[in-house]
């Protein structure tokens, strides 16, 4: 059943019926974030059914945020692209992000910790300049995790693709990154550092990658900003 409106003519309240309906505004990050594809965006978003995905994917295009296309040598398969309206819109989730990294208290954002995300948004933020000039791979190990959630690799191409892989894709690995997921949350988040945690990381492999691992892995586009909420 669909939910009342506000019933204001105020444009706040005209754009809080469309935006602030549930999963939407995580929906459009990924969407702002350049994400276009149907399974991608469940990647990003692992905890919205896909029933309900799909529900707003189709509220977003009617009201003209998104254009659903399909890709001329793919028959069958779909684009979601952000529209002139859908790109204004990167501000307004850019504020929301950098507000609640700054003001929402990191104790209660790393109560909600999920490996599936964090991987994802590593493998979409990772900066491969500083990696060797060839296939390099990443082992991520979460010893405490059920073992269906306890290994992940990054596969980082030569000309700077990014591959996560949730099992094992048969290449050697380069480097082993052992360590607890609220440790390494804790680092995307930007609310401590690789150095900071040397105690609680175990890397084990190629010294030059371990050593630029600070560098080389994706931090949240939101870590720049400090916290002003007690940690």
């Amino acid at each position: 059943m669909a939910q009342p409106g506000y019933k204001q003519f105020c444009p706040v309240a005209m754009a809080a019926e469309l935006l602030c309906s549930r999963w939407t505004m995580v929906l459009l990050r990924e969407l702002v974030a350049g994400t276009t594809r149907f399974n991608d965006l469940r990647r990003g978003v692992p905890k919205m059914s896909p029933t309900l995905l799909s529900q707003r994917l189709k509220e977003l295009e009617a009201a003209g945020v998104i254009e659903r296309k399909e890709l001329r040598f793919e028959k069958g398969v779909f684009e979601y692209r952000m529209t002139e309206s859908g790109k204004d819109l990167r501000p307004v989730v850019e504020a929301m992000g950098f507000w609640g990294q700054k003001w929402i208290e990191a104790r209660q954002s790393l109560k909600n910790l999920d490996p599936s995300l964090l991987m994802w948004d590593m493998r979409r933020n990772l900066n491969p300049s500083p990696l060797p000039d060839r296939r390099t791979v990443i082992q991520f190990l979460y010893p405490e995790l059920p073992v269906s959630k306890r290994f992940w690799w990054l596969v980082v191409e030569p000309r700077g693709d990014v591959d996560l892989c949730w099992s094992d894709p048969g290449f050697d690995v380069d480097l082993y990154v052992s360590t607890d997921l609220r440790t390494m949350t804790a680092i995307w988040m930007g609310l401590t550092t690789v150095e900071k945690e040397h105690g609680k990381l175990a890397l084990t492999g190629d010294r030059d990658i371990a050593r630029t691992m600070q560098t080389w892995l994706g931090l949240s586009p939101f870590a720049t900003e400090p916290k002003r909420a007690s940690v």
